[in-house]
């Protein structure tokens, strides 16, 4: 935690009464939200059973050849869990069918790289947005403050959605929510709140691979952001300052994408998204 103000049962009871109202606002009941055994979905999905009734929640899980088992497993654990519908969809086909009709663009000798795993990113964006289109529902996004800040989400496809939920919730933060969300019996599996952050677009991905640890990330997220410090600032402190430019670097290359995000659930003083608010 590294805001004073920022009390994760309180944070809970406001992200539960913001999904609730934003629901109600819009007249709809059900939701819709992907379910990769991760963190931040299992979080959101637990936020959304609570705010809408386990009813009104459906989970897809979108398997490609780079999500691992255990991942698949803790997704299904968790949909059982909270005990919502869920459907198992499988991407690797349409994106084997993207992939070909994309051929004589990318070339026969392509070599892999972001816009592969945006694709993928993309497809499940789809799939979601369809089901949100066919039975009236609202799909849930699962991106937190940390990914939002140095743009580590996918237009048009995990950042899509009609409400950003847990957005203004850095990703230490979010782990804190998931322990308070199992502080009574145990609702998200063990393994996804351990098991290291990724987003299983390529194989072995970890989002170490191309972020600091989050625990390094947030201190500076935070201290830049609601903490009003300057980069100087942060140099003065002994933050290293090849980790510190990456990360103003990818903050100052995501703010086009912030331009195009959804709404986002306030919880702190200063969300990143000009038309986040409180909805309670």
């Amino acid at each position: 935690m590294y805001s004073e103000e920022l009390n994760i049962e309180a944070a809970h009871q406001t992200l539960v009464c913001g999904i609730r109202k934003f629901f109600s606002g819009s007249g709809i009941s059900k939701a819709i939200l992907g379910l990769s055994g991760g963190i931040d979905s299992a979080v959101v999905a637990a936020l959304a059973t609570e705010a809408l009734g386990k009813e009104n929640v459906h989970g897809f899980m979108m398997p490609s050849e780079f999500s691992t088992l255990h991942s698949i497993q803790d997704a299904v654990d968790l949909a059982e869990s909270l005990d919502i519908r869920y459907n198992v969809i499988p991407i690797g086909k349409i994106y084997n069918k993207f992939m070909k009709e994309l051929q004589p663009v990318f070339g026969v000798n392509n070599q892999w790289n972001v816009a592969e795993e945006n694709l993928q990113a993309r497809i499940r964006g789809t799939l979601l947005m369809a089901y949100s289109n066919k039975f009236n529902a609202l799909a849930l996004n699962t991106s937190n403050k940390s990914e939002l800040s140095v743009g580590y989400g996918t237009l048009y496809g995990d950042l899509a959605g009609a409400v950003m939920v847990i957005a203004d919730i850095y990703k230490t933060e979010v782990y804190e929510l998931a322990e308070f969300i199992n502080r009574e019996r145990r609702i998200i599996p063990q393994s996804t709140i351990t098991k290291a952050p990724s987003a299983e677009l390529r194989q072995g991905q970890k989002d170490s691979d191309s972020l600091p640890d989050y625990s390094l990330l947030d201190y500076i997220l935070h201290s830049l952001n609601e903490g009003g410090k300057s980069p100087e600032k942060l140099l003065e402190e002994g933050v290293d300052k090849d980790i510190l430019n990456k990360v103003t670097d990818l903050m100052g290359k995501a703010r086009f994408k912030l331009m195009q995000v959804p709404p986002v659930i306030k919880v702190s003083s200063k969300p990143l998204v000009e038309k986040s608010k409180w909805i309670c």
